[in-house]
């Protein structure tokens, strides 16, 4: 004879509960990490000579004196911060799920969640944002003003409490206390 398994849980589970824990967690647990460096160069990127998506997306080298170099893999759907066109030469930053699974080639190779030209008077930070407005390393506090632009990546207005999402913020001096505070310039939702 043949063993009929079926497969069953056998503690009752409440699916709503269990999907709204799922989207926390996956929430939570995406962390960013940062990139700095020069473009040295910026080229056309496809994964076979036939591939429809030709042209869309970009390999960028970035060159960095303490990190050595990096590439990132630039897609139709990686934020680049205030809409500025990126040119070799330029001073950028790269910000990647470093949670994500990465191919093991050097340089390292990165996709490219969101990108930021570097400036002399903005900061630019990528990370999860608590109800209190705080960022996953306890290092810094956001405080909205009226003038504090709140938009989704298609620059349309956001009108909900930015907290606990992952959040794209640019801002310029912050506070010397511990977590820094900061009045944003201008917070990008990630949805």
């Amino acid at each position: 004879m043949y063993n009929r398994q079926v497969p069953y849980c056998p503690y009752y589970m409440n699916q709503d509960a269990y999907h709204s824990f799922n989207t926390k967690w996956r929430i939570e647990a995406q962390k960013f990490a940062a990139f700095s460096g020069v473009v040295t160069r910026i080229e056309d990127f496809s994964s076979s000579p036939r591939d429809i998506s030709g042209g869309c997306y970009k390999l960028m080298s970035l060159e960095s004196k303490d990190m050595g170099p990096v590439n990132f893999v630039i897609s139709p759907g990686t934020y680049f911060v205030n809409h500025e066109v990126v040119e070799v030469g330029d001073k950028v930053t790269g910000f990647y799920d470093a949670n994500a699974p990465a191919i093991l080639i050097y340089p390292p190779q990165y996709p490219a969640i969101v990108m930021a030209k570097d400036t002399e008077y903005e900061n630019v930070i990528v990370d999860y944002f608590d109800n209190q407005l705080i960022n996953s390393t306890r290092n810094l506090k956001l405080n909205i003003s009226p003038s504090t632009d709140v938009i989704l990546t298609n620059d349309q207005p956001f009108n909900r409490y930015p907290g606990d999402r992952n959040l794209i913020v640019v801002y310029g001096p912050t506070t010397k206390s511990i977590p820094a505070q900061t009045t944003p310039y201008k917070i990008i939702v990630l949805c």
